[in-house]
């Protein structure tokens, strides 16, 4: 026998055995994953890089021109001759580079508002679930009487008093952020309830016991015991609140309590295109729309994805 047929084969690559991996695997073979997935990237690319893709910058004024106002898709523009992808607005701008601009801050919010309820539901939810008695019940009480309440009603709220207590000259400037917080703060209650039910499974675990046994401080079995154990489920529902948020936020600017005029999100362009819609200019609306519902449905269907690819009783 040789002795390259007694040398041991090469350990596979870190990227190689990821490569291989169930999860991977998974979203490998997994059609409607595979495109879903596809959409995000390339929506959020084309956010990410909307000051280098776009043709126009549609906050310039300077870059503006009302005679280019009302413009059909593909069409050359009557008195300027130029022509438009997804035609204009009534103020001139490009369609296209409104809708990428406007995916910027739709994006923002979304992750944003989502990384808000994530880290106060994970910190209540473990605070309820390890520490029980009167701390579980007061959190607990408190999220029931949010649920009895639909989350777009809770968010106004939040949105109308933290805009009336903020100064008048700031409060375009705020909006963006107090809608992050509006939003955050109305969508806590699914990751605190969901963390409370893992870690009052957790913690009667042998690792957590053995903790305690050997001094580990509370705090300290929370974060470093139990925590990294409680995630998956946090994945997945992070994931399917993202596209709630991007819909909330949408539905906030629609209805003029949301992203201000002068930075437009998604909502805001379709609230703007509404206004439109029955005299003919049917792309101001259309084309924001179909946005908003291609990035939606993408971020849902992955999350459902997710779901089932960590729900460890379907592998």
């Amino acid at each position: 026998m040789s002795d390259e047929a007694l040398t041991p084969a090469a350990p596979a690559s870190r990227l190689a055995r990821a490569w291989q991996s169930d999860f991977i695997w998974s979203f490998r073979h997994a059609p409607v994953a595979m495109v879903s997935g596809a959409v995000v990237v390339v929506l959020v690319l084309a956010a990410v890089l909307a000051p280098v893709i776009a043709p126009h910058n549609p906050f310039d004024p300077a870059s503006l021109n009302l005679m280019n106002g009302f413009t059909p898709p593909m069409e050359p523009n009557a008195f300027t001759g130029e022509v438009f992808l997804m035609g204009t607005d009534d103020q001139g701008r490009d369609v296209f580079s409104t809708i990428l601009y406007g995916m910027r801050i739709s994006l923002f919010v979304g992750f944003s508002a989502v990384l808000l309820a994530m880290v106060i539901g994970v910190t209540l939810g473990l605070l309820a679930g390890y520490l029980g008695g009167w701390t579980e019940t007061i959190i607990m009480r408190v999220a029931d009487v949010q649920l009895t309440f639909p989350a777009i009603l809770v968010a106004m709220l939040i949105f109308g008093i933290a805009k009336g207590i903020t100064p008048p000259e700031y409060r375009d400037q705020m909006a963006i952020w107090v809608l992050i917080l509006a939003i955050g703060l109305s969508d806590w209650v699914q990751f605190a309830r969901v963390v409370r039910g893992a870690t009052m499974v957790e913690k009667g675990r042998e690792y957590v016991q053995a903790a305690r046994l050997i001094g580990r401080r509370p705090l300290s079995i929370m974060l470093r015991h139990i925590l990294p154990n409680v995630l998956n489920p946090v994945l997945v529902i992070a994931t399917i609140s993202l596209a709630l948020a991007i819909i909330a936020e949408a539905t906030l600017s629609f209805l003029g309590v949301g992203a201000p005029p002068t930075q437009p999100s998604l909502g805001t362009l379709i609230r703007i295109g509404q206004g439109f819609l029955f005299s003919g200019e049917w792309w101001i609306l259309l084309f924001p729309a179909l946005t908003l519902l291609a990035l939606a449905l993408a971020v849902n269907l992955l999350g459902d994805w997710l779901r089932d690819a960590l729900n460890p009783r379907l592998r």
